[in-house]
């Protein structure tokens, strides 16, 4: 649809290319980690001939094992043996699906922070907490949240991510590690009710003005790249 729009001439807050690269996850890490962005140490798995040596490389038990097409903590699963990673991996391979696997992030003790970047500036930010025994922070899996003051660095790397996928308005979201926050996922179609109910901001306003602003005829200019 948003294509078909662009063939009209009509202005689309995030362009069709933009949308496509962000939810594509390999094609986003891989940009991301071209830019020298943050992240979690990540291997791609689709028939890998030995699983333990891409469990080594991103650093062992325990892991989080990713399908490349899952949304909202779908598809994710923490693998906290070495073990279980292999009998996950290997279960998922039994279903030609293609997996993502990343260090697991220990010290974010299960939060996450959800920046919603518009225009190349952080207009919210929320840090969610995922629900006791679970370790996905989705508030659609039962996760809280608050509102959350954010260190330059997080706001930079938030600002960073975006622009790297060519987005105007995203959803990103960040961890706190020891080595500085790193990015989990840059979302072109964010949720808005979260995050204005934790910040108490007329976000969806936010957008609105920005698009008053900035739309006219024809203005489609492929951002990012790759």
């Amino acid at each position: 649809m948003v294509r078909q729009f662009e063939m009209m001439g009509t202005f689309s807050i995030n362009e069709s290319v933009a949308i496509s690269r962000s939810r594509d996850k390999l094609r986003s890490l891989q940009l991301l980690s071209r830019k020298g962005i943050g992240m979690p140490r990540t291997g791609f798995a689709n028939h890998p001939d030995r699983i333990d040596d891409l469990i080594k490389n991103v650093g062992g038990a325990p892991v989080v094992i990713k399908l490349l097409e899952g949304t909202q903590g779908i598809g994710v699963v923490l693998a906290e043996t070495q073990k279980a990673a292999e009998s996950i991996i290997e279960a998922f391979m039994g279903l030609n699906a293609s997996i993502l696997v990343q260090e697991f992030i220990k010290e974010a003790g299960g939060s996450d922070i959800r920046c919603l970047v518009v225009g190349g500036k952080v207009i919210a930010a929320m840090k969610r907490q995922a629900a006791e025994g679970e370790f996905r922070s989705n508030l659609h899996r039962g996760g809280t949240a608050k509102i959350v003051r954010l260190s330059p660095a997080e706001r930079k790397t938030a600002v960073d991510a975006a622009k790297t996928m060519g987005l105007n308005m995203c959803g990103v979201d960040l961890l706190r590690s020891n080595h500085g926050p790193v990015v989990m996922e840059v979302n072109s179609s964010p949720g808005l009710e979260g995050i204005e109910n934790a910040t108490n901001k007329d976000i969806a306003g936010m957008i609105i003005e920005f698009i008053e602003t900035n739309a006219k005829p024809h203005k489609t200019k492929t951002k990012g790249t790759g």
